[in-house]
């Protein structure tokens, strides 16, 4: 087997915290993804546009920016510097055939990524320079409004508490949203849509030609929460060729007071939802490893062998398995490399 994971927020957290990319309490590190036979990690740097509750202390907080482009810069660097100390395990990925080359090599493909389109500041410039610096995936908003577009998640006026259950579908993508399709489409850097509202999904459907990724969401229809896709979205990805990943947060996959909270059955039966309405092809791994709280029967990124096993244990065959663990990701990420 081969895992293709693709979002985990852990250079953001190590950017926080005093803790290494080596060996270290997250969900993942260099020695779980080793166990959980990798083939490549995205290593999205999440960029909050608005300030949420104080990290812990430690030297590397003091360097965060308030500026999202500083802090974005700062991340990136802070990935580069991981991966310079590591270089027997990892390698970076500018191009397709980098990944092919790194696995000849013995070598786990980072996959960088930005997970909030607000770090440009509606500037292309600002893009390119992200493309020349290695980002090859763009989450084009978080859960703020940006120059691009709006998420799908709205806050309640009084209480200022996020609602899930209602989603946005009247505010898309802006002018300038629609100007970064094309430049991301040109560049060949892979249009990410989780989080975006669902009028900015379509604005993405309509207004793209290579394949896109939710790299991180599940199924509308299993769990009933706006971060989650519906069978008509699923169903246009299928149709285009591109690929959700299956997220392990599992406020995204069940209601709470369910009949059974097993994270392993709730996967399964996204699953099996979203090939059923988007075929084999459109399903990937998106674990949110580090941007979500543990999830307690998938603790960290060594679980994935007992993940794998228990889709075949569930009737998808090996061949199956393989697209939803790497195939169907490794092709989206061809077209558009």
């Amino acid at each position: 087997m081969k895992v293709i994971d693709m979002h985990c927020d852990t250079i953001s957290e190590l950017g926080t915290q005093d803790a290494v990319l080596r060996k270290n309490a997250l969900h993942i590190d260099i020695e779980k993804l080793k166990r959980g036979n990798y083939y490549l990690q995205n290593f999205a740097l999440f960029v909050p546009l608005q300030e949420a509750d104080s990290k812990p202390n430690c030297e590397k907080a003091k360097h965060l920016a308030k500026n999202p482009l500083e802090e974005v810069l700062f991340l990136i660097d802070l990935f580069y510097t991981e991966l310079k100390k590591n270089t027997d395990i990892l390698a970076p990925v500018y191009k397709f055939t980098d990944i092919m080359n790194n696995e000849k090599n013995g070598k786990i493909s980072a996959f960088l990524t930005v997970e909030e389109g607000g770090v440009c500041k509606g500037e292309l410039a600002n893009l390119r320079n992200l493309y020349r610096l290695g980002v090859r995936m763009l989450t084009l908003t978080w859960n703020f409004p940006n120059e691009l577009g709006f998420p799908n998640l709205t806050f309640d006026s009084a209480t200022n508490i996020p609602d899930f259950t209602k989603p946005n579908t009247t505010d898309g993508l802006t002018e300038k949203g629609l100007e970064f399709l094309d430049e991301m489409e040109r560049l060949g850097m892979i249009i990410d849509v989780s989080h975006l509202s669902d009028a900015g999904f379509y604005d993405v459907l309509h207004n793209t030609k290579k394949p896109f990724v939710a790299s991180h969401s599940n199924s509308r229809a299993i769990c009933p929460n706006i971060r989650n896709l519906t069978d008509d979205m699923i169903q246009s990805m299928g149709n285009r060729g591109c690929v959700t990943g299956l997220n392990f947060c599992e406020d995204f996959l069940f209601e709470k007071n369910s009949a059974t909270e097993n994270s392993y059955d709730w996967i399964l039966y996204h699953a099996k939802h979203i090939v059923d309405i988007g075929g084999i092809e459109c399903l990937g791994l998106g674990s949110d490893f580090d941007g979500i709280p543990t999830n307690h029967d998938i603790p960290d990124a060594s679980f994935m062998p007992t993940l794998y096993d228990s889709f075949l244990k569930a009737g998808f065959s090996s061949s199956q398995t393989d697209k939803i663990f790497y195939e169907n990701v490794l092709r989206v990420y061809k077209d558009n490399l």
